[in-house]
């Protein structure tokens, strides 16, 4: 759909690139898998707001994991998997509830942050389980924006963008 070069990454420069897209024929997203980028999802809305935002899971995980101990990390990331590894959203909040119930005197920023984030968490589970597997991480894209930084690294220096986007 298009490739675009910024020295910085945030939802100012995703909003011109998803403004760019529409003005170049793109009529809506049906659904866009984003990282944590605050302030992404309502970039995506303010644009197309027909579009369900679904957050990667693997970035919340990761996150959540910064505060917990290593002794923890094993179980509470057990526990998170069934919140969403469930077969519904109704299942899905009664496993972060559990989740809460569990871990919040000992961790409670992980269940607060998920609930902040809850309406672009849930939108993987109104697809069938083949389309979740495939939207519920950015995994995919990020391996080919690797090889891009890698390559790019090696060639260090560039007359113009122009000329970084050609060898790309």
């Amino acid at each position: 759909l298009g490739l675009w070069l910024n020295e910085t990454e945030g939802a100012k420069f995703w909003l011109s690139c998803l403004t760019d897209l529409k003005n170049r024929g793109v009529d809506d997203f049906f659904v866009v898998c984003v990282d944590g980028l605050s302030g992404f999802p309502e970039a995506i809305q303010a644009v197309y707001p027909q579009a369900k935002v679904q957050l990667c899971i693997v970035h919340l995980v990761r996150a959540a994991l910064k505060y917990v101990t290593n002794a923890d990390s094993q179980e509470v990331l057990a526990d998170l998997k069934k919140v969403y590894q469930a077969a519904s959203v109704v299942e899905a909040e009664q496993e972060l509830d559990h989740f809460s119930s569990k871990w919040d005197a000992k961790y409670p920023t992980i269940s607060k942050q998920w609930r902040l984030k809850w309406p672009h968490i849930i939108s993987m589970f109104e697809m069938p389980a083949p389309i979740r597997k495939a939207i519920y991480t950015t995994n995919l894209i990020e391996s080919v924006n690797s090889v891009i930084r890698k390559f790019t690294r090696n060639r260090k220096q560039y007359p113009n963008r122009d000329s970084a986007l050609k060898l790309i």
